[in-house]
């Protein structure tokens, strides 16, 4: 009898340890689930930030930048961009035009024109500021009558009033 009394008792620790492996496995995998909710539930806020800023008034402006090359691209983008409320800028090198998309709330047309000039460049309302046009590279010099905000057609020499 006390034979069969301690292999009873060796076989109730057995399933008691086989319980606490159970429950600690069971404990696991539901603080896993737990956490993967909590960071999808917090991936599904950051979402809904975004989709709230996008909703906001933007201004879309045109206007002339005068510039030649890639480089003065980065600059006059980067100086439009430095503009607090600046969604966007796109300097067209051809055109000699920016597209700037900004919160009006936050900034204004003039701010953006006076950005630009002050990294050197002329812009439709603001002439570029001479010491930062001095420091600009040589490719950069341009010409400070040269047009700006042009449609991007080629404009072929009006020949219609000359006798052929």
């Amino acid at each position: 009898m006390n034979f069969s009394k301690k292999n009873h008792e060796h076989k109730n620790k057995n399933v008691i340890d086989v319980s606490k492996k159970v429950i600690l496995s069971v404990a696991v995998i539901a603080a896993l689930g737990f956490t993967s909710c909590k960071n999808e539930t917090k991936k599904e806020t950051e979402t809904t930030t975004t989709e709230m800023s996008k909703d906001m008034a933007i201004t879309d402006l045109s206007f002339g930048v005068r510039g030649n090359c890639g480089m003065c691209k980065n600059t006059i983008e980067e100086a439009a961009n430095g503009v607090e409320g600046v969604a966007s800028a796109n300097w067209d090198v051809d055109k000699k035009k920016i597209d700037v998309s900004f919160d009006d709330t936050k900034t204004d047309a003039m701010a953006i024109h006076k950005a630009i000039a002050a990294s050197g460049y002329d812009t439709e309302k603001i002439a570029g500021d001479e010491e930062a046009y001095d420091g600009l590279p040589g490719c950069c010099k341009y010409d400070h009558e040269m047009m700006m905000n042009q449609s991007g057609e080629e404009k072929s020499d009006d020949h219609s009033n000359h006798d052929h």
